[in-house]
């Protein structure tokens, strides 16, 4: 019997594509992602575990909450610019799940 991913989980594995997508344009990496965009990545798992959303987390556009230090939301913002036009091609269904939600209101379940 199959078991369904977790949104956050869902959620990791979109980040990571996206990351991917970003480096290897950018940056020519010689594995999955450069030094840079492995950080990144780590980054952007350590705030997904710790998220006070759960599985109710909005897309981070849509989140009250900024739990990104400066300089890494830049860097994330940079990578979604680039990578979420494109996830459409590339990986469809990710893509059209990942604009779904972020087209979903997002209600604080406080």
């Amino acid at each position: 019997m199959p078991t369904s991913k977790s949104r956050l989980e869902s959620e990791k594995k979109t980040i990571k594509t996206m990351i991917k997508m970003y480096c290897n344009k950018f940056h020519k990496p010689i594995g999955d992602f450069c030094q840079d965009c492995l950080e990144l990545f780590e980054y952007a798992g350590e705030r997904l575990r710790y998220c006070q959303f759960g599985e109710n987390k909005p897309t981070c556009e849509k989140c009250p909450v900024h739990c990104y230090k400066i300089e890494a939301r830049e860097n994330i913002r940079k990578v979604m610019r680039y990578a979420g036009p494109r996830m459409i091609y590339s990986h469809p269904v990710m893509g059209f799940r990942h604009l779904f939600k972020k087209l979903k209101k997002f209600e604080n379940p406080d």
